[in-house]
Protein backbone atom coordinates (compact mmCIF):
# COMPACT_ATOMS: atom_id res chain seq x y z
CA UNK A 1 0.00 0.00 0.00
CA UNK A 2 1.05 3.87 -1.10
CA UNK A 3 1.70 6.27 1.67
CA UNK A 4 -0.62 8.75 0.75
CA UNK A 5 1.06 11.65 2.65
CA UNK A 6 4.43 11.78 0.57
CA UNK A 7 3.68 14.06 -2.27
CA UNK A 8 3.18 13.03 -5.60
CA UNK A 9 1.73 9.42 -4.15
CA UNK A 10 -1.09 8.42 -6.28
CA UNK A 11 -4.09 6.66 -4.72
CA UNK A 12 -4.72 3.32 -5.99
CA UNK A 13 -7.60 3.74 -8.61
CA UNK A 14 -9.53 0.68 -7.17
CA UNK A 15 -9.77 1.58 -4.16
CA UNK A 16 -10.34 5.26 -5.32
CA UNK A 17 -13.35 3.68 -7.41
CA UNK A 18 -14.43 1.80 -3.89
CA UNK A 19 -14.34 4.53 -1.91
CA UNK A 20 -15.96 7.37 -4.33
CA UNK A 21 -18.78 4.59 -5.42
CA UNK A 22 -19.81 3.81 -1.49
CA UNK A 23 -19.84 7.64 -0.42
CA UNK A 24 -21.94 8.30 -4.12
CA UNK A 25 -24.43 5.30 -2.72
CA UNK A 26 -24.53 6.54 1.00
CA UNK A 27 -25.99 9.46 -0.26
CA UNK A 28 -28.93 8.11 -2.38
CA UNK A 29 -29.68 5.40 -4.06
CA UNK A 30 -28.01 5.45 -7.98
CA UNK A 31 -28.19 3.56 -11.25
CA UNK A 32 -25.20 1.54 -12.70
CA UNK A 33 -25.51 4.07 -15.70
CA UNK A 34 -25.73 6.83 -13.13
CA UNK A 35 -22.17 5.63 -11.17
CA UNK A 36 -20.27 4.72 -13.91
CA UNK A 37 -21.04 8.29 -15.18
CA UNK A 38 -20.01 9.74 -12.27
CA UNK A 39 -16.84 7.50 -12.04
CA UNK A 40 -15.91 8.41 -15.35
CA UNK A 41 -16.50 11.82 -14.84
CA UNK A 42 -13.21 11.39 -11.90
CA UNK A 43 -11.40 10.15 -15.21
CA UNK A 44 -11.02 6.12 -13.36
CA UNK A 45 -10.21 3.62 -15.92
CA UNK A 46 -13.33 2.27 -17.56
CA UNK A 47 -12.49 -1.42 -16.10
CA UNK A 48 -11.68 -0.43 -12.77
CA UNK A 49 -14.96 0.78 -13.13
CA UNK A 50 -17.06 -2.26 -14.17
CA UNK A 51 -14.78 -4.01 -11.70
CA UNK A 52 -16.28 -2.17 -8.41
CA UNK A 53 -19.91 -1.57 -10.11
CA UNK A 54 -19.85 -5.84 -10.94
CA UNK A 55 -18.90 -6.15 -7.20
CA UNK A 56 -21.32 -3.82 -5.65
CA UNK A 57 -24.14 -5.94 -7.59
CA UNK A 58 -22.57 -8.87 -6.06
CA UNK A 59 -22.49 -7.35 -2.68
CA UNK A 60 -26.09 -6.14 -3.62
CA UNK A 61 -25.26 -2.59 -2.94
CA UNK A 62 -26.18 -1.62 -5.93
CA UNK A 63 -29.57 -2.10 -7.60
CA UNK A 64 -30.89 -0.73 -11.00
CA UNK A 65 -34.21 -2.58 -9.54
CA UNK A 66 -34.31 -0.99 -6.01
CA UNK A 67 -33.12 2.41 -7.49
CA UNK A 68 -35.71 2.56 -10.02
CA UNK A 69 -38.29 1.82 -7.05
CA UNK A 70 -37.26 3.85 -5.11
CA UNK A 71 -37.07 7.06 -8.26
CA UNK A 72 -40.31 6.24 -9.01
CA UNK A 73 -41.97 6.28 -6.08
CA UNK A 74 -40.30 9.57 -5.11
CA UNK A 75 -41.16 11.24 -8.28
CA UNK A 76 -45.19 9.95 -8.33
CA UNK A 77 -45.16 11.66 -4.69
CA UNK A 78 -44.03 14.93 -6.25
CA UNK A 79 -46.97 14.66 -8.67
CA UNK A 80 -45.44 13.46 -12.06
CA UNK A 81 -46.84 10.86 -14.65
CA UNK A 82 -46.12 7.65 -15.87
CA UNK A 83 -44.74 8.94 -19.18
CA UNK A 84 -42.47 11.79 -17.34
CA UNK A 85 -41.31 9.33 -14.68
CA UNK A 86 -40.13 6.21 -17.34
CA UNK A 87 -38.41 9.17 -19.39
CA UNK A 88 -36.54 9.98 -16.50
CA UNK A 89 -35.46 6.41 -15.44
CA UNK A 90 -34.77 6.35 -18.95
CA UNK A 91 -32.11 8.59 -18.80
CA UNK A 92 -30.90 7.17 -15.85
CA UNK A 93 -30.15 3.59 -17.58
CA UNK A 94 -33.58 2.29 -17.01
CA UNK A 95 -35.63 0.89 -19.69
CA UNK A 96 -38.99 0.28 -18.34
CA UNK A 97 -40.98 1.22 -15.37
CA UNK A 98 -40.74 -0.93 -11.93
CA UNK A 99 -43.78 -3.49 -11.41
CA UNK A 100 -45.06 -1.23 -8.13
CA UNK A 101 -45.54 1.74 -10.81
CA UNK A 102 -46.83 -1.00 -13.81
CA UNK A 103 -49.57 -2.25 -11.33
CA UNK A 104 -51.30 1.53 -10.94
CA UNK A 105 -54.39 1.53 -13.29
CA UNK A 106 -55.57 4.30 -15.54
CA UNK A 107 -58.41 5.17 -12.74
CA UNK A 108 -55.35 5.64 -10.22
CA UNK A 109 -53.12 7.85 -12.29
CA UNK A 110 -56.18 10.39 -12.92
CA UNK A 111 -57.05 10.24 -9.53
CA UNK A 112 -53.53 12.03 -8.88
CA UNK A 113 -53.87 13.90 -12.35
CA UNK A 114 -57.17 15.54 -10.08
CA UNK A 115 -55.28 16.21 -7.12
CA UNK A 116 -52.22 17.77 -8.81
CA UNK A 117 -54.87 19.77 -10.95
CA UNK A 118 -56.91 20.53 -7.80
CA UNK A 119 -53.85 21.77 -6.22
CA UNK A 120 -52.44 24.01 -8.98
CA UNK A 121 -55.37 25.50 -10.60
CA UNK A 122 -58.96 24.46 -8.85
CA UNK A 123 -61.39 22.06 -10.07
CA UNK A 124 -63.34 24.54 -11.78
CA UNK A 125 -65.69 23.91 -14.83
CA UNK A 126 -63.71 24.40 -17.80
CA UNK A 127 -66.35 23.15 -20.85
CA UNK A 128 -66.71 27.13 -21.78
CA UNK A 129 -62.53 28.59 -21.58
CA UNK A 130 -60.93 26.51 -23.61
CA UNK A 131 -57.71 28.72 -23.27
CA UNK A 132 -57.16 27.68 -19.08
CA UNK A 133 -58.25 24.40 -20.71
CA UNK A 134 -55.64 24.37 -22.66
CA UNK A 135 -53.53 25.88 -20.05
CA UNK A 136 -54.37 23.12 -17.82
CA UNK A 137 -54.02 20.24 -19.97
CA UNK A 138 -50.16 21.81 -21.16
CA UNK A 139 -49.06 21.41 -17.45
CA UNK A 140 -50.50 18.17 -16.54
CA UNK A 141 -48.84 16.65 -20.01
CA UNK A 142 -45.46 18.10 -19.34
CA UNK A 143 -45.85 16.46 -15.88
CA UNK A 144 -46.25 13.37 -17.41
CA UNK A 145 -49.57 12.29 -17.56
CA UNK A 146 -51.26 10.48 -20.95
CA UNK A 147 -53.75 12.58 -23.01
CA UNK A 148 -56.49 10.30 -22.27
CA UNK A 149 -55.55 10.39 -18.25
CA UNK A 150 -55.71 14.64 -19.22
CA UNK A 151 -58.81 14.46 -20.81
CA UNK A 152 -60.55 12.66 -17.77
CA UNK A 153 -58.71 14.86 -15.56
CA UNK A 154 -59.56 18.12 -17.10
CA UNK A 155 -63.90 16.91 -16.98
CA UNK A 156 -63.72 16.80 -12.91
CA UNK A 157 -64.97 19.26 -11.28
CA UNK A 158 -65.59 20.20 -7.60
CA UNK A 159 -69.71 19.44 -8.08
CA UNK A 160 -68.93 16.26 -9.82
CA UNK A 161 -66.05 14.66 -7.34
Amino acid sequence: MRDRSQPGAEADPLEQARTTAMRLLARREHSRFELARKLRQRRLPGEVIDRVLDEFEAEQWLSDERFAEVYAEQRRGQGYGPLRILADLQQRGIRQLPSAVRALDTAAWVEQAVQLRERRFGLTDLADDWQERARQARFLSQRGYSGEQVERALGVTADRL
